[in-house]
């Protein structure tokens, strides 16, 4: 039987980037527009929490200790000791109207963060881009032309990559090479056009199937590796914003929420919206997730 359980009540704007530390048995993830960076133990429920100067993208954890996010401005690593920001690279300088998105690091350690437009008032734009951090620390843009940023993801084997604009209503597969974090052969993985879902954050299992979760929706659905669905969990809150494989056996998954622009009304009946989730006995198993290697 399927259990799903409210960890902790943040009542975030916009949780994001869920990232499960296999060595320290903890759940980092960010509140984008909190903008806060969290360390949860499920095991103890305790939350620390740091806030960041500037609205959050994603995060890994970093070999060398620490970790490493996104933020408006560009790549930086955070040391959690002393909450100290260090900036590494800002690829889109120039762009005045973009910011870093959702991303994760590969199976090979390499940092990935995509950005997204955001400019109030402006129309959407697709200016946004995919970006790969190397151990150098040198930012290579991958896939460009993008609205906005999500649904990164690597097939166990680490030759198909999965990638979304949640300005559309598809998934996209791309051929990956390990060896050289390029992407090529892009074709369309899932197309939700029919029931005009977007995606956001995703991860992928042990046996290679994809995971989503569907913004507005209130659904996490799971795809076989050839985009053929297989089941959907119903939530008990509307924004489900990412997901991620955690726990000691990797068989509980994580999912974090919203409340942004969300007014009484709408979150009314609604579990604990803005949480961060724990679900259970799915009858799958993730994947350990790579540090960065930089």
């Amino acid at each position: 039987m399927i259990e799903i359980e409210c960890i902790v009540d943040s009542k975030s704007l916009l949780g994001e980037a869920s990232y499960w530390d296999g060595q320290a048995n903890v759940l980092w993830w960010i509140d984008i527009w909190g903008p806060t960076i969290h360390r949860t133990d499920p095991a103890t429920g305790k939350d620390d929490t740091w806030t960041a100067p500037e609205y959050l993208g994603t995060l890994s954890v970093r070999e060398k200790g620490g970790l490493v996010v996104s933020m408006v401005s560009g790549f930086y690593f955070f040391d959690p000791a002393t909450a100290a920001f260090t900036a590494i690279a800002d690829p889109e300088v120039e762009l005045e109207d973009t910011r870093f998105n959702d991303g994760k690091t590969d199976r090979q350690g390499r940092f990935w963060s995509g950005s997204m437009f955001e400019a109030p008032g402006k129309t959407p734009a697709k200016i946004g881009s995919l970006w790969r951090l190397d151990a150098d620390l040198t930012a290579h843009k991958v896939i460009d032309g993008v609205g906005c940023s999500n649904g990164l993801a690597w097939s166990p084997d680490s030759r198909t990559m999965y990638f979304t604009d949640s300005h559309t209503n598809l998934v996209w597969a791309f051929d990956f090479d390990p060896a050289t974090g390029n992407a090529t052969n892009r074709r369309i993985f899932i197309d939700l056009s029919a029931e005009g879902f977007i995606v956001d954050g995703a991860t992928v299992d042990a046996d290679g199937c994809y995971w989503l979760t569907v913004p507005f929706k209130g659904k996490v659905r799971a795809y076989d590796p050839a985009g053929k669905p297989m089941r959907t969990i119903e939530l008990p809150f509307d924004l489900p914003t990412c997901c991620e494989f955690g726990g000691k056996d990797l068989d509980t998954l994580y999912v974090t929420s919203a409340t942004l622009r969300r007014d009484a009304a709408v979150l009314k009946g609604q579990t604990k919206p803005g949480g961060l989730f724990a679900i259970r006995g799915l009858g799958a198993k993730g994947l350990p997730l790579v540090p960065f290697k930089g």
